[in-house]
């Protein structure tokens, strides 16, 4: 692939971008760790069930490669817990320095699973130059779903729950969670999620909580037995309206977020929730959706989170995966995966922090009629702790599964 003159000084930069209050401090460790990085290869597991996102990781492996001369491999997961299976078994048979993932891509249960276990490395952050950027007013930059990040695992990607719909068939949208059900009544089998299992299936589980339960605030603590009835009850009388109406009468749901919109190409539903805020203009672009379909999120806000990296405790190339934690920190990899054209979505960066050249490559990014006005994502809900989506989905099986 060519670079543009202004995406090449980029990227020939973006291994050394240190702000200057940390220069001094960052500058002689960094520099042993890019040495000791030359010629390793990087074992990526990261979730791979979308093109653009395998593309986006392809795209970073040749910018690390001929920066850094690393090796960057993704390991295609369906689910992040694999990974972290992965990493609990090589524990447990005492593979402490030989092991087989050098970074993650992680956030919520699966970063809180291996954090408490003290499977992962670090704390590394401080010593990312690139770490220097990211915006600390954004508490799910150092929160986890709850969790504190400690150093433990680096931002790269920002996510919130929108909706998605096609107005050729649909002129009015439930911009409130408790108007789901008499909206499906009108569309019946014209909405779905994912399954459960699915990150994006419990996420709207529990935007729909949110808005149901009698006391929020609890969603921000360990869910407990003593609790979680009285706080679920509402949303289980809830779903109990909405499921009759749901595609296939909430009886099958589609394994992911791809799957869901291929539905929604195909015309098969009308309406389907998305965690980025880009997907329709970048699937519009794409030619995978039609040029009718928008993006609205809902009234009170919507759940917003921000996805990580994590190295692994018995990763044998931490330096090597610091690089690559470093590069994706990088305002030309954060501007790239900006670029509805590449990925889409906001930015983990604080725009006031970067050069003029950098911030550059911000402003030159397409604008889009399909994107959602920033003015519409502003009001974030925290992600519940990360107890909670692993109850939601036992409880929800439970209930609903014959």
């Amino acid at each position: 692939m060519r670079l543009t003159p202004v995406w090449a000084a980029a990227v020939a930069v973006a291994l050394e971008t240190i702000a200057p209050a940390r220069a001094a401090a960052a500058a002689m460790p960094w520099k042993a760790v890019l040495a000791q990085a030359r010629g390793q290869t990087v074992y990526f597991d990261a979730w791979a069930g979308d093109q653009k996102v395998n593309a986006f990781i392809a795209w970073v492996g040749r910018q690390v490669a001929a920066c850094c001369d690393i090796t960057l491999r993704q390991v295609p997961l369906q689910d992040t817990s694999e990974a972290v299976a992965q990493v609990i078994a090589e524990k447990a048979a005492g593979q402490n320095t030989d092991g087989t993932v050098d970074l993650i891509w992680i956030n919520g249960p699966n970063f809180h699973a291996l954090k408490r276990r003290g499977l992962l490395y670090g704390p590394f952050t401080q010593r990312l130059p690139n770490d220097a950027l990211v915006d600390t007013r954004d508490r799910s930059n150092l929160y986890d779903f709850t969790v504190p990040v400690d150093g433990f695992e680096s931002p790269w990607r920002k996510a919130q729950l929108v909706f998605l719909y096609d107005s050729a068939y649909v002129k009015h949208v439930p911009h409130d969670i408790r108007a789901f059900p008499a909206w499906a009544r009108r569309h019946p089998g014209r909405f779905t999620f994912p399954q459960v299992q699915n990150f994006l299936g419990v996420a709207f589980l529990e935007q729909a909580l949110y808005a149901l339960t009698p006391d929020p605030a609890v969603l921000q603590r360990p869910v407990r037995e003593v609790n979680f009835a009285k706080a679920t009850a509402p949303l289980w009388a809830w779903y109990d309206q909405l499921r009759p109406y749901l595609w296939r009468h909430g009886r099958e749901f589609p394994a992911s977020g791809p799957a869901e919109r291929e539905l929604l190409e195909d015309g098969e539903i009308d309406l389907m929730p998305s965690f980025n805020p880009a997907e329709a203009v970048a699937d519009i672009e794409a030619g995978l959706l039609p040029k009718t379909v928008r993006t609205f999120v809902l009234a009170h806000g919507t759940i917003g989170n921000t996805s990580f990296v994590a190295i692994p405790y018995n990763s044998p190339h931490k330096a090597g995966a610091m690089v690559v934690a470093n590069f994706l920190l990088s305002p030309a990899a954060q501007a790239r995966a900006g670029n509805v054209r590449y990925w889409g979505g906001p930015t983990v960066l604080n725009l006031a922090k970067l050069t003029a050249a950098q911030h550059a490559l911000f402003t030159a990014l397409p604008k889009s009629p399909w994107m959602p006005p920033s003015s519409a994502l502003q009001h974030v809900l925290p992600e519940p702790h990360p107890s909670w989506a692993r109850r939601l989905a036992q409880a929800w099986a439970r209930r609903y599964t014959p």
